[in-house]
């Protein structure tokens, strides 16, 4: 794909977005305004929560997706 299509295609993508956020990404990456961090946006306590799990996660202290799924499984779908 050369620069021109690569243009139409972005331009027909904004064009059909009917998100007002995502413009206005789109918008700083062309201006080349600085991103801002999520991590910067969310409060002390969800900070606290990720850095919990990543603690624990490098501590092996998981729950497998499978495991997880078995127990939803059984509490919320038992047979009628």
């Amino acid at each position: 794909m050369n620069l021109q299509a690569k243009k139409l295609e972005l331009v027909q993508m904004i064009l059909d977005t009917k998100e007002f956020f995502k413009l206005l990404r789109v918008e700083e990456v062309l201006k080349g305004q600085p991103d801002s961090d999520w991590w910067d946006e969310i409060s002390e306590e969800e900070r606290q929560l990720i850095e919990r799990g990543l603690s624990e996660a490098e501590k092996g202290e998981i729950t497998s997706n499978d495991l997880v799924l078995q127990e939803i499984k059984a509490k919320y779908l038992k047979k009628r």
